[in-house]
């Protein structure tokens, strides 16, 4: 475990103070179903033109590389996707846990780390066709795979890029997604094999630095990601209901009539403006007509 302390960095420089939107763990469990083998894996993650992270933890406008190490034991590997602050400084960011039953059935979750995503935030993805990268697990004298890559030491195919606005991020990355597989979000780890192991081999550098920053503390009583995803859809679907105004309400105009000086809805086809004609004004108190004429006296 990195516990490593060093002048503070509390500023993410990425569109949103909200860490886990720069990082689509559905679009993780894709890109390993498409992956042939572990450093393809890596090398889809980091790859510039996909742009599937936009992590920037150290705060040096420029995406994180993120590196890929493993630990095996029997039928579980533990794959640990970390971001690359500095050298020889890392964070988590996600595992990956892949594990084989008796029946030889394979088991995938998609982890994210408790600091950025909350408790449990898990994917199990149910991929169409089996997955090249499974036969590659398993193997004889199969080597765990452990990134050689670290601080500004990149392979030839990586650049740094600046980190995207939100918007423009979510856009990107739903384009990345193979959606002909399945994502089941679940909230219990099933694998007891990969969180022993995890154990002993989580980074958490970023975290010890900034402990103000967990996913706890930005989202007071919020469990994780996925419940706050929840909430971000209902506040929008709310606003989206209050601001909306039937068509027929909203063509009424209110108009006043001269005879009663009462307020009235009246439709867009009686909203006529009205001329007042002399018989519809309202009448004052006349003498009749023979007492308004003027009395003569005739000569006498």
């Amino acid at each position: 475990m990195n516990l490593i302390f060093a002048q503070d960095k509390t500023t993410i420089n990425a569109s949103t103070s909200e860490i886990s939107d720069n990082l689509d763990l559905k679009a993780v469990a894709s890109i390993f179903g498409d992956s042939k083998n572990l450093e393809d894996f890596e090398r889809r993650l980091n790859d510039p033109k996909l742009k599937i992270s936009n992590l920037d933890l150290n705060n040096d406008n420029q995406v994180d590389y993120l590196r890929v190490i493993e630990s095996v034991q029997g039928r579980t590997h533990l794959i640990i996707i970390q971001a690359i602050l500095e050298k020889d400084i890392f964070q988590d960011v996600a595992t990956i846990e892949v594990e084989k039953d008796a029946n030889n059935r394979m088991q995938v979750q998609v982890v994210g780390d408790v600091f950025m995503y909350g408790n449990n935030y898990i994917y199990e993805p149910i991929y169409v066709r089996t997955p090249i990268i499974f036969s590659y697990l398993w193997v004889s004298n199969y080597r765990p795979y452990y990134s050689s890559w670290n601080w500004r030491f990149y392979p030839s195919y990586y650049y740094y890029w600046q980190p995207f606005p939100i918007y423009k991020y979510r856009r990107n990355v739903h384009s990345c997604i193979n959606y002909n597989h399945r994502y089941n979000y679940v909230n219990v780890r099933r694998s007891s094999v990969a969180i022993n192991l995890h154990r002993n081999l989580r980074a958490n550098s970023y975290e010890v630095r900034n402990p103000e920053r967990s996913f706890e503390r930005r989202n007071s009583s919020i469990k994780n990601r996925y419940e706050l995803e929840r909430i971000r859809t209902n506040s929008s679907r709310t606003r989206t209901n209050n601001n909306a105004v039937s068509p027929r309400e909203n063509n009424r105009t209110e108009v006043v009539t001269p005879r009663n000086n009462r307020t009235q809805s009246v439709t867009p086809r009686e909203n006529r403006s009205r001329t007042e004609t002399p018989r519809g004004n309202s009448r004052t108190n006349v003498a009749p007509r023979s007492e308004s004429r003027r009395e003569t006296k005739e000569p006498k």
